[in-house]
């Protein structure tokens, strides 16, 4: 007798275990950019850093990350995410495990230790720059359209978690054995990452001999679309997509995006401790929980995203998604910042946090609604904007605090967040900024047609009898 588990008219899971293999690579990214941070005191005391000098080491990490998000998403386009994030990883981690031997590498004779160290660090944003733009390749080659917010939710989520487990992971880890274990640590860990995702993710569901017939039809039927011509032979179109106004919405609201999701990434362990008045213990409980609020909020946001998008259509669903999102977390922002209440108010700030994410997963979700085959470019185009604003946040923060105090600082955050909305209002996410998608006939003859599989599918599809 068959056990059902086995039954072959029964569609295998491989495509949410991708999805699961990108929330661990995202947890990574942030157990790898949040360390130095909470690693700094420590550094800071053994090196002699000055603030500002200890400022310049905190910031490399960005330059670099900024700086190569393009070419890490037109890689992920041209030679596949797989491959590109499984180098990627393996850089990175590297890197972060070198970051505890920087102050006595050879290089330290021209660059000095804070040189030392920023190199690394700037190397290490060069290699997790490429994983938030493969990451969202993945969800287009893996997920169908109906489901495209839901999928890229998925790393969303990951910062909320990665962020949320870092602080206490790595300050156990730094009482235990020293502030160097914990950057070796996380490069081992990092490795052993990068082995699991080359070994169980693959570029698309065709590729991989664990995904079965069923799951491949369901896949393909959820994508409703083929196109003319393999991905693998096109070129990234970038005069079309930069003169696109749906791009620049998309590209201009997510650089407001950025602006005051980085405020709690840079300031804000500072923030509760010097203005309301928290011990060091405290701050570290409550830093945590923005992240904890992105991490239930982000999928939360997806799911809305696609169930708007199915009862309005991708331009107004997604329109809905992101300025209910961002206009909520602006209000809980502003409130925030005048509560007397430290508990409130830091409460009321982490949901803010929350619902910046609920909205995040809506622009990642339109970079493939808009261009399945340039995906990973366009959405290492917008990450570029999204950072760029963030490395603007602590800068313009800390001015508006010293001269008119924080809490003007965080009106100036929350009157940013509202035009990140107003930006999102330009883009039609139901318009294609390439190549136009051919329907194939079958989709108008039959409700229940398979369509056929996709040209990009370099490996012939196993049949359920050789299947592992």
């Amino acid at each position: 007798m068959a056990m059902p588990s086995s039954s072959p008219n029964k569609a295998t899971h491989i495509r949410w275990g991708i999805l699961a293999s990108v929330v661990a690579v995202t947890i990574l990214t942030y157990l790898d950019r949040l360390n130095l941070g909470i690693a700094g005191k420590y550094i800071q005391d053994e090196l002699s850093f000055s603030t500002h000098t200890m400022g310049w080491v905190l910031s490399a990490f960005l330059l670099g990350y900024s700086l190569f998000q393009v070419p890490g998403g037109w890689a992920g386009d041209r030679f596949g995410p797989k491959t590109v994030l499984t180098a990627a990883i393996l850089l990175w981690s590297l890197f972060t495990a070198l970051t505890g031997l920087a102050p006595g590498l050879p290089i330290r004779a021209w660059l000095g230790t804070a040189g030392s160290l920023m190199l690394i660090r700037f190397l290490v944003g060069v290699g997790e720059a490429a994983a938030a733009p493969n990451c969202n390749k993945l969800v287009a080659n893996w997920i169908g359209a109906e489901q495209h917010g839901v999928g890229s939710s998925a790393f969303v989520m990951g910062i909320g978690i990665g962020g949320a487990l870092t602080p206490p992971l790595i300050a156990w880890v730094m009482e235990k054995w020293g502030w160097r274990s914990s950057f070796y640590l996380a490069g081992v860990i990092g490795v052993a990452v990068a082995v699991f995702w080359h070994r169980y993710v693959t570029n698309s569901p065709e590729e991989n001999y664990r995904v079965n017939s069923e799951e491949l039809a369901l896949i393909h039927r959820a994508r409703k679309v083929k196109y003319e011509r393999p991905p693998a032979q096109l070129t990234t179109p970038w005069r079309k997509i930069l003169s696109n106004r749906s791009v620049w919405g998309v590209l201009l609201g997510y650089f407001c995006q950025g602006f005051p999701i980085y405020f709690f990434h840079t300031w804000f362990f500072i923030y509760l401790v010097r203005v309301r008045h928290l011990s060091i213990a405290q701050g570290g409980v409550w830093g945590a929980t923005p992240y904890i609020a992105i991490a239930v909020l982000a999928p939360t946001g997806g799911w809305f995203s696609d169930r708007a998008v199915r009862n309005l259509g991708k331009r107004w669903g997604r329109r809905l998604a992101v300025c209910l999102g961002m206009f909520a977390s602006s209000i809980l922002m502003w409130t925030g910042a005048a509560a007397s209440n430290s508990r409130v108010a830091v409460t009321l700030l982490a949901l803010g946090a929350g619902l910046n994410m609920f909205s995040a997963t809506s622009f990642w979700a339109t970079c493939i609604d808009v261009t399945e085959q340039s995906t990973a470019s366009l959405s290492g185009l917008m990450n570029t904007f999204g950072n760029f604003g963030g490395w603007l946040s602590p800068i313009v923060s800390a001015y508006v605090a010293t001269r008119f105090g924080w809490n003007h600082a965080l009106d100036c955050a929350a009157v940013v967040t509202m035009a990140s909305a107003v930006f999102f209002l330009l883009v039609q996410a139901d318009q294609k900024v390439d190549l136009l998608p051919v329907h194939t006939a079958a989709l108008h003859s039959s409700p229940h047609a398979t369509l056929p599989e996709p040209q990009t599918s370099p490996l012939p599809m196993r049949s359920p009898a050789k299947e592992r």
